[in-house]
């Protein structure tokens, strides 16, 4: 079976050995063509935009590629690590990079002013409040792995291309349901404090430790008809690979998780700040308006006394006792 392997693993191999993914590269272009075709309509009406954004979704969708198409896809089903890499990257990486290119606002000026609106009116409706709903997003996030090695999905995804697809399109649409309402940068149809997103983020920590704490410790081993089936002829053992790729879930998916935790909390700083700035506008002008009151009490007195008890010449000899 030799001849049907690709040449044996090596770090530089992931960089120089290349497969075609049919589908992620047509969503890939589909997402470029419309994220620019977007922007351009933006720049005609003399709107700004954050280079910052665009850079972040054009990131997003070249790593996505990178992830299926390069070494990563290339040696996905020979090694369960492999698998594990793209598992955090396709999941965490690539959705929050697209998600911080805010493409809703951007691919909606391709609908038009009428679908522009339909298109806010939907994600302001009931459905999108449910999957923006705390609870719901956050299943979104954490259950996909588990289902991903504890069900057939895994096996499928080895020895099926249509299941191999599945896995490199619905981890990315999973993570988006989970970064976009979060990071909040398009419209969604109902604002959460940050610190929500903080809260699961910590949960999503903690299931990612219980997932790799599982494959590293644990003695059972995945699939292992397929590993005896497939005797790849280089490597680490199957049992070997599996503790590494449960060590990588449970690392990666951490450090993954930081750039997130770090983009929460300085939001959480700025509302807190313009939060502070609001209410010290609001007492500043609620003193201002009763330090007005005595001042008008005092001219209505004044105009009702007569005017030589006002009159300076006068009020001397006339002033009211």
């Amino acid at each position: 079976m030799n001849g049907t392997f690709p040449p044996e693993w090596t770090l530089g191999r992931v960089f120089t050995e290349w497969q075609f993914e049919p589908a992620v590269t047509v969503l890939v272009l589909l997402g470029l063509a419309g994220y620019l075709a977007g922007l351009g309509r933006l720049r005609r009406r003399g709107e700004a935009w954050p280079p910052g954004r665009t850079t972040a979704f054009l990131l997003g969708l070249a790593l996505w590629l990178f992830t299926v198409s390069s070494g990563l896809g290339v040696y996905e089903k020979l090694f369960f690590t492999d698998r594990a890499v793209q598992a955090v990257v396709l999941l965490m990486v690539v959705p929050l990079l697209l998600a911080m290119g805010a493409p809703v606002t951007v691919l909606a000026e391709l609908a038009g002013e009428g679908g522009r609106e339909r298109l806010l009116g939907a994600l302001r409706g009931r459905v999108s409040k449910v999957l923006m709903f705390p609870l719901v997003s956050t299943v979104l996030l954490v259950v996909p792995p588990w289902l991903l090695y504890f069900t057939d999905w895994y096996r499928l995804s080895l020895t099926t291309s249509l299941w191999n697809t599945v896995f490199h399109v619905s981890f990315v649409l999973l993570g988006l349901a989970y970064f976009w309402p979060r990071l909040q940068l398009d419209p969604v149809g109902r604002h959460y404090h940050p610190m929500v997103g903080v809260v699961i983020t910590v949960v999503e920590v903690i299931f990612d430790a219980a997932l790799g704490f599982v494959l590293v410790f644990g003695s059972h081993l995945l699939v292992p008809d397929y590993w005896a089936q497939l005797a790849r002829p280089w490597g680490m053992g199957p049992q070997l690979d599996q503790q590494w790729g449960g060590a990588v879930l449970w690392g990666l998916g951490d450090i993954a998780g930081l750039p997130f935790m770090v983009a929460l909390i300085v939001r959480v700083i700025r509302e807190e700040r313009a939060r502070t700035v609001q209410v010290d506008r609001e007492l500043d002008a609620a003193e201002a308006a009763a330090a007005a009151v005595p001042v008008r009490q005092v001219e209505a007195e004044e105009s009702d006394r007569p005017w030589w008890e006002t009159d300076p010449r006068f009020a001397g000899r006339y002033g009211a006792q």
